[in-house]
């Protein structure tokens, strides 16, 4: 029975995440490029961390999610060529709780909803919507949001053209322990050092932890 009932909540989950990918697709089309990085990205690093087979899945749809809030900003505030005032941010800040509740909705995702309403909250506290701080923040909350944070640096804007990726990097290492969690930014950082190559990093890769 428990079985059966696990396969259906994942058929149910699937489902809602094909339905949610494309309102994001049709919303803001050029997002799809960038939570699809997202998500690879964040896989990478998860499993780099220790994490096992579900908790990689979770992430998984919670980076390909991470933006489903954004259907509900005003095109004013979610298109404007250039930064935002205080009053549009504050509008833009509310995506992740209406990313939580839309995916909270759907009992197979209320994890992920977790992760997603904490994917902008900083390691010194000063991130949105709750102020979390250090370990408060769910493990995979910091590691979407230093895969996030990559993904758009190197991205062209309307207002600004895509970084380096040695710059976008040196800017996470830079924000690490502020903004970012120093060791997921060392496991990023690590993992971009293999994949391009350089098989003898400065640093050891973090020591795997739970993902919780």
């Amino acid at each position: 029975m428990y079985a059966a009932e696990h396969e259906r909540g994942s058929t149910v989950a699937a489902q809602t995440r094909d339905v949610l990918m494309q309102a994001i697709q049709e919303r803001e089309p050029e997002l799809e490029d960038h939570v699809c990085h997202v998500a690879d990205l964040a896989v990478v690093i998860g499993r780099q961390l220790g994490a096992d087979a579900e908790a990689l899945e979770e992430l998984h749809r919670a980076a390909e999610l991470h933006d489903v809030g954004k259907i509900a900003i005003p095109d004013a505030v979610l298109n404007k060529p250039g930064p935002l005032d205080n009053d549009e941010w504050r509008i833009m800040r509310q995506h992740t709780i209406i990313g939580e509740r839309i995916l909270a909705s759907v009992p197979a995702l209320r994890s992920v909803a977790r992760i997603v309403r904490s994917s902008h909250e900083h390691w010194n506290g000063s991130g949105y919507p709750d102020a979390l701080r250090g370990p408060e923040i769910p493990l995979g909350s910091r590691i979407l949001l230093v895969c996030d944070a990559f993904s758009a640096m190197t991205t062209t804007r309307s207002y600004r053209a895509a970084m380096s990726v040695e710059d976008a990097v040196s800017e996470l290492v830079r924000c690490a322990g502020e903004q970012f969690d120093s060791t997921v930014v060392n496991a990023f950082s690590h993992q971009l050092r293999f994949t391009a190559g350089d098989h003898a990093p400065t640093k050891s890769p973090p020591e795997p932890q739970p993902m919780s």
